[in-house]
């Protein structure tokens, strides 16, 4: 059996150059468009805060609320229309939330491209504070092909006006 062979020195994270600084979080007046999110007993993990993986429900939701209060999403969907399927998410956690709470979502669109958008989003405290902001990709597809379908001019028109 032949031995695999192996780098001689496997570059490790310490040993790249990281900056100190980090940007500071947004604000709310940075975000196009906002929702209000009631937070619910069982977003609450044991630890008596809301759990992380809520916070990409909160953009899932803040997202779609969006799309649908803009005419660019139904309920059903009808045949013909575009799907968003969500192909990248990520979250940057300032601080934690807590029950009995609201929140509020802000969005923003941060590039639309040929058959998808990127939304960022922050959620924010009842006071202000933002407790986490993160990026949300949609592809749009075609609902009975599943085939990436190309954003059309009135769908970019719209999602433009949330930049």
């Amino acid at each position: 059996m032949a031995r695999l062979a192996l780098p001689r020195k496997i570059p490790i994270r310490s040993e790249r150059r990281f900056s100190s600084t980090r940007a500071p979080p947004p604000q709310l007046a940075a975000f196009p468009w906002a929702t209000g999110i009631d937070l619910r007993w069982e977003d609450v993990d044991t630890y008596g805060h809301v759990n992380n993986v809520k916070f990409y429900s909160f953009f899932d939701t803040a997202v779609n609320r969006c799309l649908l209060e803009k005419r660019l999403l139904a309920l059903p969907p009808p045949p013909s229309s575009p799907i968003g399927f969500v192909v990248a998410s990520s979250c940057t956690f300032l601080s934690p939330l807590r029950f009995p709470a609201a929140v509020t979502v802000g969005l923003r669109v941060a590039r639309v491209g040929g058959s998808s958008a990127t939304y960022h989003l922050g959620v924010f405290h009842a006071l202000g504070a933002c407790a986490a902001f993160g990026e949300f990709t949609h592809v749009y597809v075609d609902s009975a092909t599943q085939r990436p379908r190309t954003i059309s001019k009135e769908w970019r028109a719209e999602l433009e006006r949330l930049r």
